[in-house]
């Protein structure tokens, strides 16, 4: 690790986290790592932030969809994502897709950081009581429930949220052949 008080700039921070800056500024952009120090060319980043690089490559190693590690990550001060990262070593295993699918439809060993140590709440947000947006860049998607009807998805989601999108999805096909009969 860095001495907490060295600052890196981009090339520095690219090579120890072994990233490029294009992703560096697309994680800054989807509101994984914070914003530099200062900005331009002469843009400083610190310990925490290599930190947070660090673990959410793991995570992404995890197969977690990048909504879902925004939401961990933004829960975390850095001192808790330094733990997490000496806590929990990572551990050799398949990272193929095969791999994958294989860990996921048998139950797999517990994933070290995402499903142990950094736990999201458990209530799930209702139809009257809207989660908080997120504070990076999103897109929309439109999806056409019948010629007059469209559900709007902001994007990206974590996995509980897009399984409540195909929840919906597939109860509007429902309802939407009731109809039609």
């Amino acid at each position: 690790m860095l001495p907490t008080d060295r600052s890196l700039d981009l090339a520095e921070l690219c090579h120890a986290a072994k990233v490029t800056p294009r992703t560096v500024r697309y994680y800054i952009q989807q509101g994984l790592l914070p914003a530099p120090e200062s900005r331009g060319p002469g843009a400083h980043y610190n310990e925490g932030h290599l930190a947070r690089l660090r673990l959410v490559r793991r995570l992404q190693r995890e197969h977690l969809p990048l909504g879902e590690i925004r939401e961990r990550l933004a829960r975390l001060t850095d001192a808790e994502v330094n733990h997490l990262l000496r806590s929990a070593p990572e551990t050799k295993r398949d990272t193929s897709a095969l791999g994958y699918i294989r860990g996921v439809l048998g139950g797999g060993p517990p994933r070290s950081i995402s499903a142990a140590s950094i736990r999201l709440s458990e209530s799930r947000p209702t139809f009257a009581e809207s989660p908080e947006p997120p504070a990076a860049r999103s897109t929309w998607e439109r999806i056409a429930l019948t010629r007059d009807v469209e559900l709007h998805v902001r994007r990206p989601l974590t996995r509980d949220q897009n399984r409540l999108v195909e929840r919906l999805l597939q109860l509007a096909r429902e309802l939407t052949k009731e109809d039609l009969l």
